[in-house]
């Protein structure tokens, strides 16, 4: 992900908005398409907004797409994210990933 920007910590993937994990271990898998940053600022300033960006989203060996997705340039350099349910629960196969089960 863009590493200027201090907001762009969320994704949305297929209409679902994903928040990125921190520490965690994954496999990422196949390619599923693209993902997009939202147009953020980082400051007051109205003329720092950082535009929307896109970037690769690859499946989470393990878990469905609906659940996580890892987005980076490649698998290797890929980051996990998981989807922000409205319940704010997270699931359990998300929350075996942030335990490293």
């Amino acid at each position: 992900m863009n590493s200027e920007s201090v907001c762009a910590s969320d994704v949305i993937y297929e209409g679902r908005t994903y928040i990125r994990l921190s520490n965690v271990e994954f496999k990422a898998g196949q390619k599923l398409g693209t993902a997009t940053s939202p147009p953020c600022r980082d400051t007051n300033d109205q003329g720092a907004e950082v535009p929307e960006t896109s970037e690769n989203a690859y499946a989470v060996s393990g878990i469905s797409p609906d659940l996580a997705i890892a987005i980076g340039p490649s698998p290797e350099q890929a980051e996990a994210f998981r989807v922000l349910r409205s319940d704010k629960k997270i699931p359990p196969e998300v929350q075996e990933l942030i335990d490293g089960s």
